[in-house]
């Protein structure tokens, strides 16, 4: 087994680690992930409209989602036996690749393609820059870098839209790829100069057959989720293969997913919480900007601003909460967040209608930030400090993974619900990519009211889906127990391995 490397500075012999350049890599890193979330939900529909294939649009985000939710806790396996900084790094790379893949997309199926790339490295990306500051630092601290974390999620929820709006209208969509390309390279060069970890060298076997049978198994859902047809075969499959996968995983001597440690009642519990809170996070995410777009007649400006504040909220709450956890402790803070974000859903779905100001969705969705804001930091927390060094890897990764799964499978269920409406209308393909392109103003004013409205039914019933979503998140987070906030230790005094 992996030895812990010791806390502090210490790294390689000869070479310790600089924790403040450590930080600024990780910082970087998850630019990357903060900027994809704003920038890209800002110029896809612009991009729908060029390339065609609207119906195709949910699966540019479930297909960057997909591959996401299958490799993180494959990642985190990787990371507790060889490293995290090797991971860290190829996932950044792979990121980088599938950027600029994205970049030169023909059409829609490639753009789903090569956003399947993008997010192969996207599923080491989060959960390893979690997982070093677990490593480096203790929990009061830890609470601390989450505002620094927070705060980059802040600039790029400030940055993004108005960044993405600009490309769009003065370059290509093409170009929102393109911008990842500079912070990923300097996130590896820094990575590279300053952190250094000491590890004990054993041999291990990786869980390939538990790492197939995961895969295919939320593959398998996806097809479920997203069509009725496919679903007819893919929903026996995805329970097959979940059986051989939890049969694999009991036996695996280093299982990819340790089944056991869902026996403590913190990951029980936090496991189907952050699926609920991943499926209405994305959700929001991925559907508000096509509503200001599509319904309301915005910008790709306006549409990426739509969501900016959620991505303000979520860091200025973030911070909060980690200043507030050492006095109040975690329950409080989930269930008060994650209250917060039921109640602004409702309100939400309430005035998505045409004529609302964008002002008020701003306003919104910042409040919807906030309460996910609160609610997460303490939750990542909590799940770090309840397993022993060699194990945090994992359990973070576990945590990023069935949030990423939560939200792959709410979109893709939610586009098939928009596609139905559309359907349903008598839309064509043809006259939705007129109505996100430039030629929206040369539709006959009767064709306009009738796509439109056709959206606006479509995403009114996803965006009380939405609600029901942050509902049970709410539900759910009142069965978090009472989890003592560890004591800081003296200094000089390693954190307990607990």
């Amino acid at each position: 087994m992996i030895g812990r490397p010791p806390e502090g500075s210490a790294g390689e012999p000869g070479r310790p680690i600089h924790r403040p350049l450590t930080v600024v890599a990780l910082l970087l890193g998850l630019f990357l992930a903060a900027m994809e979330m704003t920038v890209v939900s800002t110029a896809m529909p612009t991009a729908a409209g060029e390339l065609g294939g609207v119906h195709l649009y949910a699966w540019v985000f479930a297909a960057y989602m997909l591959a996401a939710t299958v490799t993180v806790p494959i990642y985190g396996k990787l990371a507790d036996l060889y490293g995290r900084k090797p991971v860290m790094i190829a996932g950044i790379a792979l990121f980088l690749a599938g950027s600029f893949a994205c970049g030169h997309a023909d059409s829609m199926a490639e753009l789903i393609a090569f956003r399947a790339v993008q997010g192969l490295g996207a599923g080491a990306i989060q959960p390893m820059a979690l997982t070093i500051v677990g490593d480096l630092f203790d929990v009061h601290q830890r609470a601390r870098v989450q505002g620094l974390t927070g705060a980059v999620w802040g600039i790029a929820g400030l940055v993004g839209p108005l960044l993405g709006g600009a490309i769009v209208h003065w370059l290509s969509w093409r170009w929102v790829f393109y911008v990842n390309i500079a912070p990923g390279l300097a996130s590896v060069a820094v990575l590279l100069l300053a952190y250094h970890e000491k590890l004990e060298r054993h041999d291990h076997r990786l869980d390939v057959a538990g790492a197939g049978l995961l895969s295919l198994t939320v593959v398998l859902a996806l097809l479920a989720a997203r069509s009725l047809s496919w679903g007819l075969l893919a929903i026996p499959a995805a329970a097959a293969a979940l059986g051989l996968f939890l049969r694999v995983e009991r036996r695996a001597a280093e299982p990819i997913l340790p089944l056991d440690l869902f026996s403590q009642r913190i990951l029980a519990v936090a496991s189907p919480l952050g699926a609920l809170v991943g499926a209405a996070m994305f959700s929001v995410v991925t559907y508000l900007p096509l509503h200001v777009q599509s319904v309301l007649g915005g910008t790709p400006t306006a549409a990426g601003s739509a969501i900016a504040p959620m991505a303000v909220g979520w860091p200025v709450a973030s911070t909060l909460a980690g200043r507030f956890l050492p006095r109040i402790g975690y329950r409080p803070l989930v269930r008060g967040g994650l209250a917060l974000s039921a109640a602004t859903a409702v309100a939400l779905a309430l005035l998505l209608r045409p004529g609302v100001p964008l002002g008020l969705l701003q306003a919104l969705t910042a409040l919807y930030g906030v309460g996910l804001g609160l609610a997460n930091t303490p939750l990542v927390i909590a799940v770090q400090s309840s397993v022993p060094w060699r194990r945090r890897g994992v359990a973070t990764a576990s945590t990023m993974f069935f949030r990423t799964i939560g939200g792959t499978l709410a979109v893709g269920i939610l586009g098939g619900v928009l596609a139905a409406a559309l359907l349903g209308s008598g839309a064509s393909s043809a006259d939705v990519e007129r109505l996100l392109g430039p030629d929206r103003a040369l539709l006959p004013p009767d064709l306009l009211l009738s796509v439109s409205g056709a959206l606006q039914v479509g995403l009114g019933r996803i965006f009380w889906a939405v609600v029901a979503l942050a509902t049970a998140a709410f539900g759910v987070s009142l069965l978090f127990p009472v989890v003592p906030v560890v004591a800081r230790p003296a200094p000089g005094a390693p954190e307990a391995d607990s």
